[in-house]
């Protein structure tokens, strides 16, 4: 192994990590939030490596071994140096005390030209917006009809929506998957042979199992602070909406963009619509604050990303910048 194959690999076991520990609580967090204290975490972990295996299974076959699902086209293969490798393990740091950073900006603005960075970013405050105005939008109907922050699901009626929540969700992990596996993929060929496909299902599943274990870990407060988001019909509706603002943005074009700053506009939007409907008793000095922190969280997040990338393109490869 000579020492490019070694940081792809460090690189990789780090992007991996912290993918699944950063980005996937976007997905899995409402899953595992309305779900652990009904299910062992064992089950919830099976459900979601299912999901996972199926769709990678399914991208590796259809895109002739690349499990990025084309997200990658306009990232060409680079010869990978020890900056690409630290940008995870800066992501794994930021992960590890909450702050909800881009992995896409992170991880691919390392190997990404300056012209695709910026389309990059555009992307992503597009889909911010966008899911923030949606959300707002939808929940100031749902908002009026379902009182999110209280569980008021009739006893009858709990196991269709158990059903539709589990539904919603391998829908919503189908979706993420096949957005942000380039984050990791980049690390990795191309075109996977089988053996190296087999081994990175299993290190995936692996830190799946941990991060459920851990029920999502630090990040998950970014979920948890949230109206009834421990509640399956709250987490059912968010999850199924992300999902299809996910599947829009996939098919708009092959861009890599930011899913964590989807998912906080998501979030952003429907605390929105909740304090306004329910503005009697739920007070916006609370709700301001609380989206305002997740905004600065996604803005230090980015402002690192972009120091990074700078000094990569700029100072340590000029070469990268073209």
């Amino acid at each position: 192994m000579d020492i490019h194959s070694f940081y792809a690999l460090i690189g990789f076991l780090l992007a991996a990590y912290a993918v699944i520990g950063n980005d996937a609580v976007q997905t899995l967090g409402t899953f595992i939030a309305s779900n652990i204290r009904v299910f062992k975490w064992y089950w919830l972990w099976l459900a979601a490596t299912s999901v996972l295996v199926v769709t990678l299974t399914y991208g590796w076959v259809m895109y002739n071994g690349d499990i990025s699902f084309g997200r990658l086209e306009k990232i060409p293969p680079l010869q990978v140096q020890w900056y690409h490798a630290a940008a995870p393990l800066i992501l794994v740091l930021l992960t590890r005390v909450g702050i909800p950073v881009s992995t896409t900006f992170l991880v691919l603005s390392t190997f990404a030209t300056t012209l695709v960075l910026e389309k990059m970013l555009i992307k992503s405050v597009i889909g911010y917006g966008l899911a923030a105005f949606i959300a707002y939008a939808l929940w100031m109907v749902i908002s009026r009809f379902m009182n999110e922050k209280y569980n008021m699901v009739k006893k009858e009626n709990r196991a269709k929506w158990r059903v539709m929540q589990w539904l919603a969700t391998g829908f919503l992990w189908y979706s993420w998957l096949s957005h942000d596996m380039a984050n990791i993929a980049v690390f990795l060929p191309r075109e996977l042979p089988l053996p190296m496909f087999i081994g990175v299902l299993c290190i995936l599943s692996g830190w799946l199992a941990f991060i459920i274990w851990t029920q999502g870990g630090k990040i998950q407060n970014i979920v948890l602070e949230k109206s009834g988001t421990r509640f399956m019909r709250s987490a059912t509706i968010i999850d199924f909406i992300y999902a299809l603002i996910l599947i829009y943005f996939k098919q708009m074009n092959s861009i890599p963009m930011s899913t964590t700053w989807v998912f906080v506009g998501l979030l952003t939007g429907r605390e929105l619509a909740i304090a306004t409907t329910y503005r009697a008793t739920y007070k916006a000095g609370y709700v301001f604050p609380l989206i305002g922190k997740d905004f600065l969280k996604m803005m230090i997040g980015l402002a690192v990303s972009i120091a990074l990338a700078m000094s990569i393109h700029y100072v340590l490869d000029p070469a990268a910048a073209q």
